[in-house]
């Protein structure tokens, strides 16, 4: 029988919720519960979609590079002239589910 420490299982149960705590000033809370109730959500759940929003963003924005039809076309070209032979860490990179999935 293998006896798991808490710290283990606490890593291999990522679908078990874990806290997130924070203190702020009485006027960035009431901000926040206005813009909560105006959204007709509560104030964590507010917080946490603003929080992800903002993390997708920022993963986004170090990942994600958006050309214009021309500079896409020459980036295009380059990629057709050298092919990737076997790279198995790009196949692996590119089938691999976003973070935020």
């Amino acid at each position: 029988m293998t006896t798991q420490l808490p710290a283990e299982s606490a890593a291999t149960d990522r679908s078990k919720p874990v806290p997130i705590n924070m203190r702020v000033d009485f006027r960035k809370r009431d901000l926040i519960d206005v813009a909560a109730a105006i959204s007709g959500s509560d104030r964590t759940s507010f917080i946490l979609d603003a929080a992800c929003k903002k993390a997708e963003q920022v993963i986004l924005d170090q990942r994600l590079f958006v050309l214009a039809n021309q500079e896409f076309d020459a980036f295009e070209q380059a990629l057709e002239s050298n092919p990737l032979r076997s790279n198995e860490c790009l196949r692996q990179l590119l089938e691999r589910p976003p973070r935020w999935s």
